[in-house]
């Protein structure tokens, strides 16, 4: 069996990225004859033409088109490959792009990611803090911590631990439209709402039986520490972490309602792009946020 001319798909991936045989010959160090021998000896391998050429210009022929992000991941995972390879040799160093959401982010990621900078100093954190559903292969994190009911992915997620999530509200609104003594009973309250999750409200008891409730209500924001004013005005219920609300529970600003029933599928997850190749450096931040946070999340269910 004959193995891909790996050095021509490479080749081919550089010179898609410059739109240039000088460019992409200038940026690996190799002369313009010998990206110009890779791409030809590549397009007859393949019995087609990966590109026009013209004296002003040069242009992918459909077959180049549809070959390139291959090429390009092809180039990639061998980069990744000897990236980690070189780094094992070493102690882990350079820069990870880390996505988390803010509450969770400023009360959890923060003291972890100092530790782990105490723990390994030759790496760097880019720690990014938003609600939003952060597009990680696009905006180019090599990390993303999610708290939600992930849907089916390209990603790569490691479920770390369940989170322990409460439905809330303040005694006054209580006191003024009555408590909800079954999860179907929310359907008539006015529900606060997530942003980036608006949807069913799914719960289960302890025998086995589910419900599953759509809300609606005033206030809809991607932030649960925003919905605390609201709640403790007595304007409405929400589902929150219990992380967010201990505070209120302790003090009786805030009751927990339906409490034979949990709420189901919110976990916190680690996700990854889909490529299993990663560099060493990044490799030891997931295992040292893994093993953080399921410690953690292990701590907060029980409280």
């Amino acid at each position: 069996m004959r193995l891909p001319d790996f050095e021509a798909w490479a080749i081919f991936a550089c010179v898609v990225e410059h739109r240039s045989f000088s460019g992409a010959a200038e940026s690996i160090g190799v002369s313009k004859a010998t990206v110009s021998k890779a791409i030809s000896r590549l397009e007859a391998q393949l019995g087609t033409a990966l590109f026009h050429r013209t004296s002003r210009r040069l242009t992918l022929t459909d077959s180049g088109n549809a070959l390139a992000e291959r090429a390009g991941r092809i180039l990639a995972e061998a980069r990744a490959a000897e990236e980690s390879a070189l780094e094992a040799a070493k102690a882990p160093a350079g820069l990870v792009r880390i996505a988390a959401p803010i509450t969770f982010g400023i009360r959890f990621v923060a003291d972890a990611v100092a530790d782990l900078l105490v723990a390994h100093p030759g790496i760097e954190i880019d720690l990014r803090l938003s609600d939003s559903r952060v597009d990680i292969v696009a905006e180019g994190f090599d990390i993303a911590l999610r708290i939600a009911d992930l849907p089916d992915s390209s990603l790569r997620a490691r479920r770390l631990a369940p989170i322990r999530a409460s439905v809330v509200a303040a005694p006054s609104y209580l006191e003024k439209h009555g408590t909800p003594r079954h999860p179907m009973d929310l359907a008539h309250h006015a529900c606060f709402q997530y942003a980036n999750a608006i949807g069913a409200w799914h719960f289960r008891k302890a025998d086995g039986e589910e419900a599953a409730v759509r809300p609606s209500g005033p206030l809809i924001t991607d932030n649960g520490d925003a919905m605390l004013p609201a709640l403790r005005a007595g304007l409405g219920i929400a589902r929150l972490p219990d992380f967010i609300v201990e505070r209120e529970l302790s003090d009786g600003s805030l009751v927990e309602l339906l409490t034979g029933w949990a709420p189901m599928n919110i976990a916190l997850h680690l996700m990854t792009p889909p490529s299993t190749l990663r560099p060493a450096r990044v490799e030891v931040v997931i295992d040292f946020l893994s093993d953080r946070f399921r410690n953690i999340c292990q701590r907060v269910a029980a409280q």
